[in-house]
């Protein structure tokens, strides 16, 4: 669940969505939701769930999906999710997107761990129901829950957060973060859920902030400049969260649940960038320090207007972490084509985009 947040207390939620005092799960302050950085004028951005990478976990969407990483909304003719916790101006009419910047699919060193977020999607969900059941308008009904798609991307902050230890202490620690994502599910499906995309994670050893650390020399390095160790733990996650997929779709055979392959978009897009007009695969176009990375940890991207990039089309990361424009447009014709999914299916063929509307509670 994804989305920049403002406020999360009682009185700046919507009258309708408002709740008793007993019956509302634990909400996180107004300090700790700003703490989640604002969109930034020029900084790359996809939604309905927000950036690429920073903003991390699941959103509902009604009538049109929990979708992570699309571009703009024109590909599927509809407009960005509002994020939940919005208090004004909210327009639900094609979805709901809970996702937070930072967040983790495994509870604890997060305030908005994917836990929480699912907690919050009940809470929507029992109070739009509610609603209905006093005979008062809700963005969202009955049929538009069952209807929905369900989209998590979520679990690269925790595979990110352990690429210090030994390898083998890293693979023993994937397990417990994909057995959250598979909770989730299970109980979105408990739910009344039925249409699932589910996102793996990244080439995460091909990130300018993780190529710029100290080594001792390149022996650690792939054939495309890559931290082989980090992009195995991707790939290993990757593979546990697609076969934890196949698992659920065996116990879940009134639903659709669909693995899409990130990494093997990311990494085609370094290893093949001169298809793409890409010629700084490895280096961030808005950062400091120069070739081979041009990233500097000390030094954030955008501490001044001199700092931006205007070559982004060149370059596949922004800042060392997040995709530019350019190549998040290339990913996200990738996702939506379902070249990489599993099963083979369209994004589009699981959405059914709504008129926008005023949905607004």
């Amino acid at each position: 669940m994804r989305g920049a947040a403002s406020g999360g207390d009682a009185a700046s939620m919507p009258p309708s969505l408002r709740c008793r005092p007993h019956s509302r799960p634990p909400q996180p302050s107004a300090t700790t939701v700003a703490s989640c950085p604002p969109s930034i004028p020029r900084h790359p951005s996809l939604v309905p769930v927000g950036r690429w990478h920073s903003f991390k976990g699941f959103c509902a969407v009604r009538r049109l999906g929990f979708g992570s990483r699309l571009p703009k909304g024109e590909s599927l003719n509809t407009h960005h999710l509002s994020p939940y916790m919005k208090p004004l101006g909210s327009d639900y009419s094609n979805g709901v997107n809970f996702a937070i910047a930072g967040s983790t699919a495994t509870p604890g060193d997060t305030p908005f761990s994917l836990d929480v977020q699912l907690d919050q999607f009940l809470f929507f969900k029992e109070r739009c129901l509610e609603s209905i059941d006093r005979g008062d308008d809700a963005p969202v009904d009955k049929k538009g829950f069952q209807s929905a798609l369900y989209t998590m991307d979520i679990g690269q902050n925790d595979v990110t957060g352990i690429l210090y230890l030994p390898y083998d202490k890293i693979l023993a620690k994937l397990p417990p973060m994909v057995a959250e994502i598979k909770k989730a599910i299970e109980t979105l499906h408990k739910n009344g859920a039925r249409k699932f995309w589910i996102h793996g994670t990244g080439a995460l050893g091909c990130l300018p902030q993780k190529l710029a650390m100290p080594r001792d020399d390149d022996s650690g390095l792939d054939e495309r400049g890559c931290i082989s160790k980090f992009n195995n733990a991707a790939k290993k996650f990757n593979a546990l969260l697609s076969e934890t997929c196949d698992d659920l779709r065996l116990q879940m055979t009134d639903s659709t649940i669909v693995f899409v392959d990130m990494f093997a978009i990311k990494y085609d897009l370094v290893a093949n960038h001169t298809k793409y007009g890409i010629e700084k695969p490895l280096m961030t176009c808005c950062g400091h320090g120069g070739p081979p990375y041009n990233y500097d940890p000390k030094r954030s991207c955008m501490t001044s207007d001199e700092d931006l990039c205007e070559l982004g089309a060149k370059f596949i990361s922004w800042d060392g972490v997040h995709f530019t424009d350019a190549a998040n447009s290339m990913v996200a014709a990738k996702v939506l084509s379902g070249e990489f999914a599993i099963p083979r299916i369209k994004l589009t063929s699981l959405v059914t985009p709504a008129k926008p509307k005023d949905s607004r509670l």
